[in-house]
């Protein structure tokens, strides 16, 4: 085997557990269960606040850059919902988990004509809607089907 084809064989080796190890890392967030909020809060190096209410409980964090994020889980522990906001975008991927990859789909057709238009996703089970500008960034992510009964989307405000 040539020196180059061994290079080669090394850099695709490499990019497969680069990539296997940045998504085992992202089984927590969105549709994971409560205990991967605890890894989201490390990650991002976040305070963690739970609050109980009925059919559901807030987990809110606040980042040392002053931004703020809320994961929602249901009664039986499963993240339905993640909502950011502040000055800078948290680590979307821990806090989409296996949905980044729709928002990242997302931005890939996104039609040229409208580059500056946020990613958005609207699929029968998953919502993703971002916004913001430098300085302030704002997102909304759930999955209606893990949602409790009776939950609104303005309940995630």
């Amino acid at each position: 085997m040539s020196k180059a084809r061994r290079v080669r064989l090394g850099l695709a080796v490499g990019a497969i557990a680069g990539s296997l190890a940045v998504s085992s890392g992202a089984i927590a967030g969105l549709g994971g269960k409560a205990p991967s909020i605890q890894a989201d809060r490390a990650q991002l190096g976040a305070s963690l606040h739970a609050t109980p209410q009925a059919g559901r409980t807030t987990y809110a964090m606040a980042l040392p850059n002053g931004a703020a994020v809320k994961e929602f889980t249901n009664a039986t522990g499963a993240v339905f919902a993640v909502t950011w906001s502040g000055p800078g975008k948290p680590d979307l991927r821990a806090l989409l988990g296996s949905h980044f990859q729709a928002l990242q789909a997302a931005s890939r057709v996104r039609d040229p004509r409208f580059r500056r238009v946020p990613p958005q996703v609207h699929q029968s089970d998953l919502v993703i809607q971002t916004g913001g500008h430098m300085g302030y960034f704002w997102g909304v992510a759930y999955i209606p089907s893990l949602a409790p009964a009776g939950f609104s989307v303005a309940d995630l405000k």
